[in-house]
């Protein structure tokens, strides 16, 4: 993902220690129950769409602009899906974050999925019961975001 110049700033003073920071993802659906994917250029995997507000940026104003800037759907939030701590990430340049994310359901209501950015390789919908290799985590995610239940994440173990 792109480093919001907020984060630039703090790494110049922090160097490549653990930054908790916010992060969003947007759980995007289509019309036929597909969900929206994009191969990142980062890891070359497919992933869940997502990324950092800006400052003073609304969490679901976010979601709505990453998806739009990634992978030029238009979409609305319908609900929160989970707000959870995510494992702590090493970037190729020894940065270390871990994020507060909060992860939206969201509905596709315009656009046409493609590669819209330098952050994706990819991008497509998936059926839910065909889903590429994704993480636990994204997973998970998934499989609450189509159903109602309440979630229970355990704790992740102390660093």
């Amino acid at each position: 993902m792109a480093t919001p110049d907020f984060i630039r700033t703090l790494r110049a003073a922090a160097g490549h220690q653990l930054l908790w920071l916010p992060g969003v993802t947007a759980l995007v659906f289509d019309d036929e129950g597909r969900v929206l994917l994009n191969r990142r250029t980062d890891t070359r995997r497919w992933s869940l769409i997502g990324g950092i507000p800006d400052p003073g940026e609304q969490p679901a104003a976010c979601a709505v602009r990453e998806v739009h800037e990634e992978t030029g759907v238009r979409c609305v939030p319908e609900r929160v899906v989970v707000v959870q701590a995510l494992a702590p990430v090493t970037y190729e340049n020894g940065d270390v974050c871990q994020y507060m994310d909060i992860t939206f359901r969201c509905r596709a209501v315009g656009g046409e999925a493609r590669v819209n950015d330098d952050e994706s390789l990819e991008v497509g919908w998936f059926e839910v019961d065909a889903l590429p290799e994704l993480d636990e985590s994204e997973l998970l995610r998934i499989k609450q975001a189509v159903s109602d239940a309440p979630t229970w994440f355990e704790p992740m173990p102390s660093q």
